[in-house]
């Protein structure tokens, strides 16, 4: 990732400090979109956790953070959730670009995300797939012909896309994500 970031003159924002809301107990609370709280009611979830709870607001606002809690806590929707709701209202017609990437360090859990993102992100409208190695390539060079909004990938096959041949589409759409900071 490293190469990544220095490739492209990506700058690492160290986390903004942050004081959590403790007062904000339901979902609706933390002021996500109607679609996603959707997402969430259907998931059986009703009451956030504590990740949850005091990232999702600071997310939202679009302030830089950095989490830590333990397995099952629900990390992965403290940020997909508010991911999700920046990206709203989705923009019909015309081609859609590569709006948000998210890097996971292993297949396992770049398809989790990309299951959180399908899953609460159901009734967004938003397109989203998960990006790979040991499968063939053909089906994820589809999924950017065809225009989505989120990439979940891992490095290595994020590398093999964009290094393939940086004029190719794939390459455009990825760019787009990753703007200079």
């Amino acid at each position: 990732m490293r190469g990544l970031v220095r490739r492209h003159l990506l700058s690492v924002v160290p986390p903004t400090p942050a004081v959590p809301d403790h007062s904000l107990t339901s979902f609706q609370s933390l002021g996500l979109a109607d679609e996603l709280l959707r997402g969430i009611a259907d998931t059986g979830y009703e009451t956030p956790t504590p990740i949850q709870r005091d990232a999702i607001p600071i997310a939202i606002e679009g302030r830089d953070l950095t989490g830590c809690a333990q397995t099952g806590t629900g990390k992965t929707a403290a940020f997909v959730l508010p991911m999700l709701h920046r990206l709203l209202p989705v923009q019909h017609g015309g081609r859609r670009h590569v709006r948000a990437l998210v890097v996971a360090p292993t297949r396992e859990l770049a398809l989790q995300v990309e299951e959180s993102v399908r899953t609460y992100g159901k009734h967004t409208g938003l397109r989203s797939t998960a990006v790979f190695g040991g499968v063939g390539a053909g089906p994820q060079l589809s999924a950017f012909r065809r225009g989505i909004d989120i990439v979940i990938a891992t490095p290595g096959r994020l590398l093999d896309h964009v290094s393939q041949d940086p004029s190719a589409t794939v390459y455009q759409y990825i760019a787009h994500a990753i703007k200079p900071a």
